[in-house]
């Protein structure tokens, strides 16, 4: 099962997509620009193979929900997040206003 539905953060608008898996969900906060996602982002990945690309992406570990995930420390980012102020340790919700 997938459910979007907008998150409004300090009058912006972003969206939330909840995808569930066997065993697992799938979180991720989206903008125009970047997004946050749960432990199953591969942040490396995006560093090093997609680096064209220049992604503005993080990841927050250990978060089971939406609510959690814009509230949680971010535990790593891409280069392009870190060129946009984001750093690990920054909340969600603050990463995705730098986002906007």
């Amino acid at each position: 099962m997938m459910r979007m539905e907008p998150v409004s953060l300090d009058g912006f608008t972003a969206l939330a997509i909840e995808v569930k898996l066997p065993k697992t969900t799938l979180l991720a906060v989206t903008t125009d620009k970047g997004y946050i996602m749960c432990g199953a982002l591969d942040v490396g990945l995006l560093n090093e193979r997609l680096k064209d690309r220049r992604i503005i992406a993080a990841r927050a570990t250990g978060v089971r929900t939406i609510e959690e995930l814009l509230n949680a420390p971010l535990e790593s980012v891409t280069y392009e997040a870190e060129e946009l102020g984001i750093v690990p340790g920054m909340i969600g919700r603050e990463a995705i206003l730098r986002m906007k």
